[in-house]
């Protein structure tokens, strides 16, 4: 079967690899549609690991069980998650399922999304793999995995319904920050970027209102709000930090969602941020299998426009660009890149 196989952005190459064999508990999985993550362009957390093939964000068919598996048949449409928790560690019984060290290190498909076949084992397959739900494409069931860490980013944040939000960065993960916010209830959304194709899409995916980020975007959040600061701040560019602790309202969060450069660091007086403002900062990662689930349900009742999000639709050969693409600074018109294995 092909595969990417990843040395660097800059370095994927097509290759061959064979498909792989199953055993008991496992899935043999057909990829139809693979989404390229952020992560997955962070030459820094993946430099020691090289070469490898990469790819979480799956849909596609089952095309053989192994034995004992019941829940699943040949023939079905499913979306799997390449993390999940051990369900019975103190992190996970403390219901902070996602820095359980089973999902953080326990558990993936082999060899990577980014290839034909993938080989799901026998514990994401008891609660990793999800069937989609009729009517929702391959290329939508995709966004389950991005959808489920953004879903958790927001619950870990307490939004509540009529709540103002601030999404600072609208690349694919902020574009799905506007479009949860929206569809849990926020009352007001604004996207907040430096590019203007971006902020075009954010108010696509349902953004209230769109700022440019420069010095008239606080002044222009109070306008639009009551002459208050954001309830919520989200952070899905590490580089919009400073901005984020400037914008938040007292008794606020701010949700640090997305990863930050290597060696990044906070620097700002602790008395203009804690003292007597109230405000909470806290941050997220990756998603459980219960957000999962909810999040594909979301999907499937159209409340979260993923597919608004696509700019790139790539074959197995045209794949390499896509990382490329992904991870240059000048190409502003990248938002999310799909890959079609099997094309």
């Amino acid at each position: 079967m092909r595969v990417l196989m990843y040395y660097s952005n800059n370095d994927v190459r097509l290759e061959e690899m064979p498909v792989p064999k199953i055993g008991p508990g496992e899935l043999l999985m057909r990829v139809l549609a693979s989404g390229i993550c952020g992560s997955d362009v962070m030459e820094w957390y993946r430099r020691d690991k090289v070469p490898l093939v990469l790819g979480h964000e799956v849909a596609g068919e089952v095309v053989e069980t192994g034995e004992g598996v019941e829940k699943f048949k040949p023939g079905d449409r499913v979306a799997a998650t390449h993390h999940v928790p051990c369900n019975t560690c103190h992190y996970c019984l403390d219901g902070h399922h996602t820095v359980c060290e089973t999902l953080l290190k326990g558990t993936h498909f082999h060899p990577g999304g980014f290839s034909e076949y993938i080989r799901v084992p026998a514990i994401n397959v008891d609660r990793g793999v999800f069937c989609i739900p009729d009517g929702v494409s391959y290329e939508a069931a995709s966004f389950m995995e991005p959808l489920a860490c953004v879903l958790r980013g927001q619950k870990t944040a307490r939004l509540r319904p009529g709540a103002s939000v601030l999404v600072l960065g609208s690349g694919i993960s902020g574009l799905l920050h506007v479009g949860l916010a929206r569809a849990l209830g926020a009352g007001l959304v604004v996207a907040a970027d430096t590019i203007p194709f971006r902020l075009k899409k954010a108010k696509e995916m349902g953004a209230h209102l769109v700022l440019p980020v420069d010095d008239t975007i606080i002044p222009s959040f109070r306008d639009a709000n009551g002459g208050c600061l954001a309830d919520l701040v989200i952070i899905c560019f590490d580089g919009f930090i400073p901005l984020a602790l400037k914008a938040v309202e007292k008794g606020g969060t701010v949700l640090f969602f997305a990863g930050a450069a290597e060696g990044a660091t906070i620097s700002t007086p602790i008395n203009d941020i804690f003292w007597r403002t109230e405000v909470t900062l806290t941050s997220s990662y990756a998603g459980a299998p219960s957000d999962c689930h909810t999040a594909l349900k979301l999907i499937g009742a159209g409340a979260v426009p993923v597919l608004d999000s696509v700019t790139h639709r790539l074959s197995m050969v045209e794949a390499s660009k896509g990382f490329q693409t992904v991870s240059s600074p000048v190409d502003h018109d990248c938002i999310k890149v799909l890959v079609a294995p099997q094309t």
